[in-house]
C-alpha cells in the first residue's frame, strides 16, 4: 500500500487505523474532559504505578487543566464503561510535535491491544492538528515497553537521559534511578503507517558464526551482570540485551538490577555518541542499534 501523500490523507489513514485498533481491542477510545472521568484516570495511573496512598502520578486537577488547554487526554473504556487505559499528551509550542506525559493500562488486561489503540488515537489526534511527531521517555530496562515503543509503534531513540526524573517511588520503579531513553515517533513516517496497520518492521536477531561478543566504542563491557553476553555485533548492527523482567529483578535482586542500570547506561551512552540509533527490540529483549550509515 503506497504512503498517503498529504497531511489530510495521512490523517484519514490514522483515523481508520485508530478505529480498527479500538475494535480489535474491543474498547471505546476517545477524549476525556469531564472531572469525574479525569478523577478515574488519576486513580488508574496510581494503580498502574503501584503508588502508596497519598501519592499520585498526575492529579485530576492537572488533567483538567491539560484538557482545558486543548491538549490531549485519551481514555479507553470497555463495553461496561470501565476505564481500562489512558494516555496524556501536551503540545510543544516550538515545533510540530506533541509530548506524551503518561500512558497506562489497567493491571490484568495487558497484551489485549488497549495500549496500541490508545497510541493510535493519539496519532490521529495529532495529525488532525498538524502535529507530525510525538516524543516521550521510557525506561530502557523495561524490555516489554521498549519493544512496544520501538517495534510495535515504529518509534526510534538516539538520546539517553541519566536519572531524568530524580528519585522515584512505587512498586514499578522500586527506588531505582530514573534513566530514560527519549522516544521519537514520526507520526507520518512509513514505519508509523505500516505499524498502525499491524505490519511493523520485523526485528529479529540471528546470530551466526561470524557474530562475536564485542564491546561498544571505548570499551564498555560486553558481558551483562548475569555473566552472559549483553552486547554483540551482528547483521551490521550492535545489539544490546536488557533483562526480561527488570521490575521483578528489582525486588528479588536489587544489586543486580542496579548493575544492569549501570551497564546499559554505558552501552547506550557510548553507542549514541558514535552515531547509532535504537530502531527496534526483539521479543527476547535485544535492542537493535543501527549505525549512522544504515539510517
Amino acid at each position: 500500500m503506497p504512503l498517503p501523500t498529504s497531511l489530510a490523507a495521512m490523517t484519514d489513514q490514522a483515523n481508520a487505523a485508530a478505529v480498527q485498533a479500538a475494535a480489535t481491542a474491543r474498547i471505546r477510545v476517545g477524549d476525556e474532559s469531564a472531572l469525574t472521568g479525569l478523577a478515574e484516570t488519576e486513580a488508574l495511573f496510581n494503580s498502574v504505578w503501584g503508588l502508596p496512598h497519598g501519592e499520585t502520578a498526575i492529579p485530576a486537577e492537572l488533567l483538567r487543566s491539560i484538557s482545558h488547554a486543548g491538549c490531549n487526554v485519551t481514555v479507553a473504556r470497555d463495553d461496561d464503561g470501565l476505564l481500562v487505559g489512558a494516555a496524556v499528551a501536551i503540545v510543544s509550542p516550538q515545533n510540530s510535535s506533541m509530548y506524551s506525559l503518561i500512558a497506562g493500562v489497567l493491571p490484568g488486561v495487558a497484551d489485549t491491544g488497549i495500549g496500541f489503540a490508545l497510541k493510535q488515537h493519539q496519532r490521529a489526534w495529532g495529525l488532525a492538528r498538524g502535529l507530525t511527531t510525538m516524543t516521550w521517555t521510557f525506561d530502557p530496562l523495561v524490555s516489554r515497553n521498549a519493544r512496544f515503543n520501538l517495534t510495535k509503534l515504529g518509534a526510534h531513540a538516539a538520546e539517553y537521559a541519566q536519572d531524568f526524573y530524580g528519585p522515584m517511588h512505587g512498586a514499578i520503579n522500586a527506588n531505582d534511578e530514573s534513566d530514560r531513553l527519549i522516544a521519537v515517533w514520526p507520526l507520518d513516517s512509513g514505519a508509523a503507517v505500516r505499524a498502525s496497520e499491524g505490519h511493523p518492521q520485523p526485528v529479529d536477531l540471528i546470530v551466526t558464526g561470524d557474530a562475536d561478543a564485542v564491546s561498544v566504542p571505548t570499551g564498555a563491557s560486553a558481558v551483562g551482570p548475569d555473566g552472559l553476553p549483553c552486547v554483540i555485533d551482528a547483521d551490521g548492527s550492535l545489539w544490546c540485551r536488557v533483562p526480561v523482567d527488570i521490575v521483578a529483578l528489582r525486588t528479588t535482586n536489587p544489586e543486580q538490577a542496579a548493575a544492569w542500570r549501570r551497564s546499559v547506561r554505558r552501552t547506550f551512552t557510548e553507542a549514541f555518541a558514535s552515531g547509532h540509533t535504537a530502531r527496534g527490540v526483539t521479543r527476547t529483549g535485544w535492542y537493535r542499534l543501527v549505525p549512522k550509515e544504515q539510517q
